[in-house]
């Protein structure tokens, strides 16, 4: 395509685009696209308004996206859409793709450390060093217990594969269950109460929808080992917080290791902060270095498919949530 005119009109309404910008030039689209860049905290003018044709961007506010007739795709920047789901004026006809998988690098890392950080005494031994104290403690394995993941895509997957490397038995929910390496049970999510039962460390892994709101309540935590550690990585509603304070104080449950939670930043008067038996992360989770050239290779891949007519990769699926 030659000329201006004949060009795809793309927004990029984010704060670093840097790496956007290289992918694009790298996958030889340059001469194909002309490319909007856009502050978080700017609003898009009314000629973008009127000409963009494909937008990529965190979140959008309502009243927005009707204001763009020629918008026919929008790609979300993180793994979690419900944000944009929640829109009430979602236009029917776009296109909406996520960042699913740009996680996988530094997720499953994190998730791992959490484990070792929950079962091995390092955070003690370091409170104790600042007192110049030797206290004598066994760490406890982690070969030979079982990590249930509700929730099994392809972070989990991930997971699964590092944590039967440390000789630990993987066991988990998938909305359509079938076999996984490294897993030895894919159960379907109203087998999830086995999956509770069973597991010495229940992660949570699950997106955000409407069935899972407060999933996670008094009822499923009682199913739980009360020798048995929590550790959500998914969304802060799954949890039902009142339930969860109550358990680790009642001793129902050892612990739990939070990483997402309803509002974050955490408000510091929130519960959670002093609750016994709570560990709170400031959702160290997904962010990685490189992040956003993650999330380039999968925009440029799309946008490829995007001026090729062909089908995009993660699109959300607006019935399930994801």
């Amino acid at each position: 395509m030659s000329g201006a005119t004949n060009r795809a009109q793309v927004l990029l309404w984010t704060d670093s685009t840097a790496a956007y910008l290289d992918a694009i030039k790298a996958a030889g689209l340059a001469e194909r696209v002309t490319v909007d860049t856009l502050p978080r905290k700017e609003r898009p003018s009314a000629d973008q308004l009127a000409r963009t044709e494909a937008l990529m961007a965190g979140a959008v506010p309502a009243g927005l996206l009707p204001t763009m007739p020629k918008l026919r795709w929008a790609q979300a920047m993180s793994a979690g859409v419900e944000g944009w789901l929640a829109l009430p004026d979602l236009p029917a006809g776009l296109t909406l793709t996520c960042a699913r998988g740009t996680h996988t690098e530094s997720m499953p890392e994190n998730i791992i450390g959490s484990l070792f950080h929950v079962a091995k005494p390092y955070a003690q031994v370091a409170e104790h060093q600042k007192q110049a104290k030797w206290v004598h403690t066994v760490a406890q394995p982690l070969t030979g217990k079982t990590l249930g993941i509700l929730g099994l895509g392809a972070i989990g997957g991930e997971v699964a594969r590092i944590a039967s490397a440390l000789g630990m038995r993987v066991i988990g929910t998938k909305r359509r269950p079938a076999p996984m390496a490294h897993v030895a049970e894919v159960l379907p999510a109203d087998r999830t109460d086995e999956v509770l039962a069973q597991s010495d460390f229940v992660l949570l892994l699950l997106p955000a929808t409407p069935e899972t709101d407060n999933f996670i309540d008094a009822t499923r935590l009682a199913k739980m080992k009360p020798t048995a550690w929590l550790l959500n990585f998914g969304r802060g509603h799954i949890i039902k917080d009142e339930d969860l304070i109550a358990a680790t104080r009642q001793k129902k449950i050892a612990g739990a290791l939070l990483d997402v939670f309803r509002q974050e930043p955490l408000p510091s008067e929130h519960p959670f902060w002093k609750a016994e038996g709570i560990i709170v992360l400031p959702h160290i989770g997904g962010p990685h270095p490189q992040r956003d050239r993650f999330v380039a290779r999968l925009f440029v891949e799309n946008l490829k498919r995007f001026l090729e007519g062909e089908p995009l990769k993660e699109v959300v699926d607006r019935t399930a949530g994801y």
